[in-house]
């Protein structure tokens, strides 16, 4: 079996498992990142972490299950990066900045809502990211993650990190619901990176290998 179908049958028996103990708000969540219950308790418990308190600017993934993560940094005044939908776009980032937005976060932080209200920016004009927030299908506690197998978030990674803008300081995060958590190796590919930190509506789970993505 190849990399890529082994990706693929995590990937089904992740969404299988989530749709059969109800543990996402909507059906059909297959192709997608799960937009897990409990969500906003993830977004709580990721802000008592040192690395988000200290963080000014915030790189995050556009998808469902992290608007109230994209929610809680702009309350808090962050500045908010966010993918422009498949990336496509010589400018492929949403910049939400919370002294110039003129809807409440809750509206502004959405995806269809950031598209009319915030400047599309590209890597030149980026802050330095000092966390950088995914989403995931699975994930192990070495770090390894699985997204929806588009492989945005890979992209998304690549163009930050390559540009400089992902220091040795900066840290990853992801936020799942437990049942994305998973026992042993995970397949990875040379271009997948890293998490630091997985965080459930319960747990925060430091990762076997922090600070993997610098290596």
């Amino acid at each position: 079996m190849d990399i890529k179908q082994a990706k693929q049958e995590v990937r089904e028996r992740i969404w299988d498992l989530l749709e059969r103990e109800k543990a996402v708000r909507e059906p059909g969540v297959h192709g997608h990142i799960p937009d897990f219950i409990g969500s906003e308790r993830a977004a709580d418990l990721l802000a008592t972490l040192p690395a988000w308190k200290s963080a000014q600017v915030i790189m995050c993934n556009p998808d469902r299950a992290q608007l109230p993560v994209r929610i809680r940094a702009l309350e808090e005044g962050k500045l908010v990066y966010m993918a422009v939908p498949n990336l496509a776009d010589e400018h492929p980032f949403y910049e939400l900045d919370p002294t110039k937005l003129s809807l409440p976060p809750s509206e502004a932080a959405t995806s269809k809502v950031a598209a009319t209200v915030a400047p599309k920016v590209n890597v030149d004009t980026i802050r330095p990211i000092d966390l950088f927030v995914c989403g995931s299908v699975a994930v192990n506690r070495d770090g390894a993650r699985l997204g929806k197998g588009a492989g945005y978030s890979d992209i998304e990674f690549a163009l930050v990190r390559e540009s400089d803008l992902i220091g040795p300081g900066a840290v990853v995060v992801t936020t799942v619901h437990v049942l994305q958590v998973v026992d042993g190796p995970l397949p990875e590919s040379a271009h997948d990176f890293r998490v630091d930190f997985i965080i459930t509506p319960d747990v925060v789970a430091v990762c076997d290998t922090p600070f993997a993505h610098n290596m």
